[in-house]
């Protein structure tokens, strides 16, 4: 459970309908069985020591009392487990029978949670059984807990806090599972008795993503298998698993399938903790505790290496086109604001220069004004490629903008002359004068042409402060500002895939092939010698990075150790530490840039605008990160 890491299980014991002795051995199975696998907590299906289709049974005295006695068996085969147990079952309290789920730890039954939506309709008769269970918690005549308002809370991982409900209390209008949430529950678990009809399955995944995703949560749910099958009915064991609105892991259905999931309490917690409109008030509740080992789960979770781009294609092509359209739509009003027709953009060759350009290009469309009004402008100097230089011609020219090529080695070594620079010296100042003076040349000529000059830097550039201050630092409205390199590339790609232009799509895919360069120290037989990658490290590693850290609020140890298990195989594990280390201290000691970033279109959850998402000090101390990566 280190770092917050807990390994969950939603298990479907094989039953037989009001056969106790063998139910609970099957449930004791699959507890020996996810306990070996490292689960922490295990839910199991809504009254399975019984089986739920028991019908009229449940008013037989010897079911009840051979159920509470399975109960006590289960508790007793849980102690030395490591885990917290979840087993629905019918239980009488002060005359009245309840549709209960059983929290187990160590041999100690925690407390009784009864069902408190009981449906009595269609195939449903449970109202005939069944009472209301209350929402107080009070004692059973055995001392017991027992109501709807408890929390189970570990001791060791104070973040995680468990709640139940039952089956149909997750399909009411005010879902108790909320409450709970309200209350202070990071998971929710859910026993299930849900039988299968044509697309319930989907409906079913949506509720249980959707309850998630609105309450922050973990969720497991547990519904019954194909032995509870009787009569007119048939249960499939549809489990399911889902976090923040995730879907983690899902069952097969008609297999009785166990599955697991690794939830994040840490990011459920880092999550209510940036929505303050997440409100908690636990007061009414009642609070136990229960213990686990504390040791590094084993992780079976996967972590999408590029958590800015989505996998599936499909979802992929939808993204971009989204992003796209928010870009020019921001560009649009900055554009019917400011009462000009004219755009001013610089154009290198690379990526971050094409992509805004297309989006320039989109927003002229959008106004229905003359794409000739937007003036690329290309400045060759020392650093310069013939490559890069064709294609920003190229690109220019197949988008209909109007090319301005204006050199500026004479001015940028007019320049070295008038500060004493020595021009034979590579260093930083070589490197900034020449970004400085594309940029005032990019400004003198909107200011000319009564129009906006648009940023082309990214929000990994920006993040790493890879831009030179009031150099390609600045603009008049930056379209790229919140996108990462990683989905920049995507974006062009996606350009590329649906134009109608050859010349276009030809272009934009030698673009993507050329190396990320800035182009300020001189070529080496023509080819680029400067490659951003080899100096600042992998933007795939340090968007996985910039990611975690802003939208989650991860440690650096908790990057690293997730990093290793995206990157398995791509990159050692040195290497991921050394690049963590470098983009931390940049992150730090950049942030005065970052702090006068011109405006520009948030498009994405993750966002460095200063006044927006990250309300960071430009002069924080980075000590407290560093501290930890030298630990690892």
């Amino acid at each position: 459970m280190k770092q917050g890491f807990v390994k969950t299980a939603a298990a479907v014991p094989h039953i037989q309908v009001a056969d106790v002795p063998y139910n609970v051995e099957q449930i004791c199975r699959l507890i020996e069985e996810t306990a070996g696998a490292g689960a922490k907590i295990t839910v199991f299906p809504e009254l399975c020591i019984t089986g739920y289709t028991c019908g009229d049974l449940f008013l037989q005295r010897t079911l009840l009392e051979r159920a509470r006695e399975g109960l006590d068996t289960i508790a007793a085969f849980t102690k030395g487990k490591d885990g917290l147990y979840f087993v629905g079952l019918p239980y009488m309290v002060r005359g009245k029978l309840y549709n209960a789920a059983a929290a187990i730890c160590g041999g100690t039954i925690l407390g009784l949670v009864p069902k408190k939506h009981i449906p009595n309709y269609g195939e449903f008769y449970e109202g005939r059984w069944f009472a209301p269970g209350p929402e107080e918690c009070t004692l059973t005549e055995e001392g017991i807990p027992f109501g709807a308002n408890q929390l189970f809370s570990c001791r060791e991982l104070p973040q995680l806090v468990v709640a139940a409900e039952i089956c149909e209390d997750l399909w009411a209008p005010d879902p108790e599972s909320s409450r709970h949430a309200m209350a202070g529950a990071s998971v929710i678990v859910n026993l299930s008795a849900s039988d299968e009809v044509t697309a319930k399955d989907v409906y079913r995944r949506d509720l249980v993503k959707g309850q998630s995703a609105r309450l922050l949560c973990g969720y497991v749910f547990s519904s019954a298998g194909e032995g509870e099958s009787t009569t007119d009915l048939v249960f499939g064991g549809h489990c399911l698993i889902s976090e923040n609105g995730v879907l983690l892991a899902q069952s097969q259905r008609f297999a009785n399938e166990t599955v697991y999931g690794d939830l994040d309490v840490f990011r459920i917690e880092s999550e209510r903790r940036r929505l303050n409109t997440f409100t908690q008030n636990g007061d009414s509740y009642r609070v136990s505790s229960f213990s686990l080992s504390v040791e590094e789960t084993k992780l079976t979770r996967r972590f999408d290496p590029e958590p800015f781009v989505p996998s599936a294609a499909a979802d992929r092509e939808k993204r971009c086109e989204d992003i796209i359209a928010i870009q020019a739509m921001g560009l649009k009003k900055r554009l019917q604001h400011t009462k000009t027709g004219h755009a001013v953009i610089g154009i290198s060759g690379g990526l971050d220069s094409a992509l805004a350009l297309l989006v320039t290009v989109r927003a002229f469309d959008y106004l229905e004004i003359p794409r000739s009004n937007i003036t690329a402008v290309t400045m060759p100097c020392f650093g310069t490629t013939d490559r890069t230089y064709r294609n920003a011609c190229r690109l220019t020219k197949a988008l209909g903008a109007t090319l301005r090529e204006i050199p500026i080695g004479e001015a940028v070594t007019g320049h070295f002359q008038d500060i004493g620079q020595d021009p034979s010296l590579h260093d930083v100042t070589y490197e900034n004068a020449q970004a400085r003076e594309r940029t005032q040349v990019l400004m003198d000529l909107a200011n000319r042409e009564n129009g906006l000059v648009i940023g082309t830097g990214d929000m990994s550039e920006l993040a790493l402060g890879w831009a030179t201050y009031n150099g390609d630092h600045m603009s008049m409205y930056g379209v790229n500002v919140s996108v990462p390199k990683t989905l920049v590339r995507h974006l062009v790609k996606y350009f590329a895939d649906t134009c109608r232009e050859p010349a276009l799509s030809e272009v934009l895919l030698d673009v993507l092939d050329t190396p990320v360069s800035p182009e300020l120290l001189p070529p080496e037989d023509g080819v680029i010698a400067q490659k951003t990658e080899d100096l600042v490290g992998p933007y795939r590693l340090h968007d996985f990075f910039l990611y975690y850290m802003l939208r989650f609020g991860y440690g650096p140890d908790k990057i690293f150790r997730i990093a290793k298990t995206a990157f398995l195989g791509q990159y050692e594990d040195g290497e991921i530490l050394k690049w963590l280390k470098t983009f931390y201290h940049r992150f730090f000691s950049q942030q005065f840039k970052r702090s006068c970033l011109p405006d520009g279109p948030k498009v994405g959850t993750v966002s460095i605008s200063p006044r927006g998402d990250l309300r960071m000090p430009s002069d924080a101390c980075e000590a407290v990160w560093m501290e930890v990566l030298d630990t690892l």
